[in-house]
């Protein structure tokens, strides 16, 4: 198992440490030096360095739970988010959040359980709606778990819910906490995955891919439902023997018939992520391809390579096993067509195909 991440710094903002997940994290870092700030208060770290030795505990004055956003341009799979917090410890050259926050340290929504009635209200008055919830959109969901404990806080909530499941996705293999909870129904753990040489140089800090699949298969041999993410997708060179190869590697780790869906998607970003890639990332060679505009305005790879891509990974992974719940992430229903031969055609289709993934791997 990779080494456990450190941190160095403790900021507590004003508010925060009423809240039992604060004192929880305070007593395990006890040792750490702890600071008190106001609201919103800053340090002059800037995006160059996103500080990820700080720990900022935060009472998040807004709503923990909302639908992804989507693009209306594209097909969106509908999928709900659970904010438990933002900034993840690694240092992805292509992640998203280096632009989209613009905020450094690692920052923790301490008023998580005191949101949790209001969520459950919510989810029971549409007992007949499917909630697909992740936390992973903003952070890694089990990096810092050692810390947050959001594999104690969530699991019974979502157990007694059967209109929901919830889906911790990350890069780690720190999953002690996932294995000593009792609770496995209505929950997904899924790894995101890449060709092994973009994990090497692009996904740094983050464990190798063997070490995520044997994470993986530890938590499939103890019962849990899986899943995987190919995105980004990135096209280099000898990108279809790489990707291959890791599909591969799955084949030696995991049970097929136990993954509820894996989505692709390939590599797009906006255009104010550009220069601070160039400069956090100087010998990353992502930004080396040719990229047009897209229809949301993301740069993208030309449309025939998104489909030569896709193509390629659709048909290694159905050689591989045919009911795996393959998806693609904010793609058209043209692309869809030319790649896998079918189509959704539009939101509500996608959601209703991957809702019918999650009844065929939950029962009841």
């Amino acid at each position: 198992m990779s080494k456990k991440i450190n941190i160095k710094n403790l900021l507590i903002e004003t508010g925060a440490e009423q809240y039992d997940q604060s004192i929880r994290i305070i007593n395990r870092l006890k040792s750490t030096p702890n600071h008190p700030i106001t609201e919103g208060a800053e340090s002059n770290v800037q995006y160059i360095d996103m500080d990820k030795e700080t720990l900022r505990l935060i009472p998040f004055q807004g709503s923990l739970f909302k639908p992804c956003p989507g693009t209306k341009e594209y097909i969106c799979c509908g999928y709900q988010i659970l904010n438990v917090g933002t900034n993840c410890p690694f240092n992805c050259s292509y992640c998203i959040l280096q632009a989209y926050f613009n905020q450094p340290s690692l920052r923790v929504f301490v008023n998580l359980e005191n949101e949790l009635p209001k969520i459950a209200r919510l989810m029971d008055s549409q007992p007949q709606k499917i909630f697909r919830v992740g936390t992973g959109e903003f952070t890694d969901s089990l990096a810092l778990d050692h810390i947050t404990e959001w594999s104690r806080i969530l699991p019974k909530f979502f157990q007694d819910r059967k209109n929901a499941v919830l889906e911790f996705k990350t890069k780690t293999d720190q999953i002690d906490g996932m294995l000593s909870n009792p609770f496995r129904d209505r929950m997904i753990v899924s790894w995101s995955l890449n060709s092994m040489r973009i994990a090497a140089n692009e996904e740094n800090g983050a464990p190798s891919i063997k070490k995520r699949l044997e994470a993986a298969k530890k938590c499939q041999e103890e019962g849990y439902v899986l899943g995987f993410h190919f995105d980004p997708l990135i096209h280099h060179a000898r990108w279809k023997e790489e990707y291959a190869r890791i599909v591969e590697l799955m084949d030696q780790y995991i049970n097929p018939k136990n993954i509820i869906w894996m989505s692709l998607g390939c590599f797009r970003y906006i255009p104010t992520l550009k220069e601070i890639i160039r400069t956090r990332h100087p010998n990353s060679g992502i930004l080396d391809d040719e990229f047009i505009i897209g229809l949301d305005g993301k740069q993208r790879y030309f449309k025939p390579v998104r489909i030569e891509m896709y193509t390629f990974m659709h048909d290694i992974i159905d050689k591989w096993y045919t009911n795996i719940g393959l998806y693609l992430c904010m793609e058209s229903h043209e692309v869809w067509r030319k790649s896998f031969g079918w189509s959704p055609r539009n939101n509500e289709g996608l959601a209703h195909y991957l809702d019918e993934r999650v009844r065929l791997l939950f029962k009841g």
